[in-house]
């Protein structure tokens, strides 16, 4: 029997059924329970309250951002392993989107309103970059994870000490986009010039200043 083959309109139905998931958190499924699974929360002031979830709801923008990134390369990447490699990537991305929600729920807080904006840009980005080519998608997603990882060691160190749950949650992710990064530039990804990441950067605090808030 032949294979039905994939078609733009197939490709973009799904891609559709994806960014619903991203944005509405229904129908995501994490393939590993959360780090903080079995730890008792414990008693935060309520400024300590109001900045945990300050620091949480902006890791949650990133990893709305990491989907649209990974989802928009995908859909243009031009070799099959570099499309393989940005899905599963992805799917990781999933658990640290779904941990992260579960912890502002605890927290009493909300996800950020500006996500769906967020999302728009970091898909197009995506998209540009796997049309540019595979070198600069994996280049693009190696220096996205080395903000990614700088944003969250700045958070560890911000957290109450006595926050442990959100704390294991943040740590396993650093573990996760570390390796992102790593074997995007092991599958020949480009190392990017210190004047883009910096550029990067400014773009990132914008991003983080304003989920933070809102």
């Amino acid at each position: 029997m032949q294979k039905r083959r994939i078609s733009l309109l197939d490709k973009l139905i799904t891609e559709a059924d994806s960014v619903m998931k991203t944005l509405t958190s229904r129908g995501n499924q994490p393939s590993r329970s959360s780090p903080s699974q079995g730890h008792r929360d414990s008693a935060l002031c309520e400024p300590e309250r109001k900045h945990v979830a300050g620091l949480m709801r902006v890791n949650h923008t990133g990893e709305v951002c990491a989907q649209a990134l990974y989802q928009g390369q995908a859909l243009t990447a031009k070799l099959p392993e570099v499309r393989e490699e940005m899905r599963q990537a992805a799917q990781e991305e999933v658990d640290h989107l779904v941990w992260c929600e579960e912890r502002l729920r605890e927290l009493g807080s909300h996800t950020s309103v500006l996500n769906p904006a967020w999302y728009g840009l970091s898909f197009a980005l995506g998209a540009i970059a796997g049309a540019i080519g595979d070198k600069v998608s994996l280049g693009f997603v190696a220096a996205t994870e080395e903000r990614v990882c700088n944003h969250l060691r700045d958070h560890l160190k911000q957290l109450p000490e006595k926050d442990r749950k959100s704390q294991l949650i943040l740590q396993q992710m650093l573990a996760d986009e570390q390796r992102h990064g790593e074997n995007a530039l092991e599958a020949g990804g480009t190392d990017f010039p210190q004047p883009v990441k910096d550029a990067m950067s400014s773009v990132s605090k914008l991003m983080t200043n304003a989920s933070y808030r809102i």
